[in-house]
């Protein structure tokens, strides 16, 4: 009998979670979407951090069960994907935005100029930039990246850069890229109720005879190099890698 009970108690909880049952993907907003999904994954990030996300929390968001989101995201990884995506395709949004031709080096400014953009508006997801496609090969990322790639590679292609240099380049423009925005992103003020530029940045925690120099440089790197410093970067790089490259490279 007990036998019996328990068979009939696993029986209800196949029916209730196999393909039987679907939990209802209509929430407060009306029916869900992908897009819809992963827009209001980004916007619980950007109010509360990458700790928040669950499909639990992101379910109650939307006002459906966590169950009704496995059919727009397999998984946490596949919706801190779908973050990355996310990014990107509001990447292409802004230089979708922009109208009118450009020569190469101007295209390069522009995906740069655009990226930094994003990363800025949304600082919460920005490890994700890294830390997935740390994890997820070249073919297996979102269309959207690859879309990026396709595009910064193809403005090096017509720059007259070889496949060789113009790959150098790529891994470059993109190190430069992430490394820039990680740098700016990264908090500096240790108290912002301070007043004191000194106390504001917490320089008593360090000690003053093993980092005298950095110290000293604190106040400077607490202030954002801004779109003007990622450009600057990015003509010095461009002109490192244009030596020895062909036609308009050289220039």
């Amino acid at each position: 009998m007990a036998g019996e009970r328990g068979e009939a108690r696993s029986g209800d909880v196949r029916a209730a979670t196999g393909p039987t049952r679907r939990a209802s993907d209509r929430g407060r907003y009306g029916r869900l979407s992908r897009e819809r999904v992963l827009a209001s994954a980004l916007e619980l990030v950007d109010r509360e951090g990458l700790s928040a996300l669950s499909m639990r929390r992101l379910g109650a968001e939307l006002g459906v069960e966590a169950m009704a989101l496995y059919r727009y995201a397999a998984g946490k990884d596949e919706l801190l994907d779908g973050l990355v995506e996310a990014l990107y395709l509001q990447l292409e949004e802004r230089l979708e935005a922009e109208s009118g031709d450009a020569d190469w080096r101007t295209g390069l400014h522009r995906v740069a100029r655009a990226t930094y953009e994003v990363c800025l508006a949304h600082p919460e997801a920005v490890p994700l930039l890294a830390t997935r496609m740390l994890a997820v090969p070249l073919a297996r990322r979102p269309l959207a990246v690859l879309r990026d790639h396709e595009r910064v590679l193809g403005l090096l292609r017509e720059g007259g850069l070889d496949d060789e240099r113009a790959a150098a380049v790529f891994r470059a423009f993109t190190a430069w890229i992430l490394g820039y925005v990680t740098v700016e992103l990264r908090p500096m003020v240790d108290n912002p109720d301070e007043s004191d530029p000194a106390f504001r940045l917490g320089l008593h925690r360090m000690p003053p005879q093993e980092l005298p120099v950095l110290r000293e440089f604190a106040p400077a790197l607490a202030e954002r190099g801004g779109p003007e410093g990622l450009a600057a970067g990015l003509d010095a790089l461009l002109a490192r890698f244009g030596e020895g490259g062909g036609g308009e490279a050289r220039r």
